[in-house]
């Protein structure tokens, strides 16, 4: 299960199909350190992104 707390980097790095979802809400520096080490909840603040519901998209991603 992907939760608000964990880091964009070891979300990708255990699921690289997912990238498709942080690109849809416009958060285009995946490859930078910077963003690799932000928790999603924290990315998703700072890009005016409900992190609730981009956790449903994630969680249903993996679920399938």
């Amino acid at each position: 299960m992907i939760t608000k707390d964990m880091l964009i980097g070891e979300t990708l790095d255990q699921y690289p199909e997912l990238a498709q979802f942080f690109l849809a809400i416009g958060m285009h520096c995946l490859g930078c350190p910077m963003s690799r080490g932000e928790s999603i909840e924290d990315a998703c603040a700072v890009h005016g992104v409900d992190v609730n519901e981009l956790l449903e998209k994630l969680n249903a991603a993996v679920a399938k």
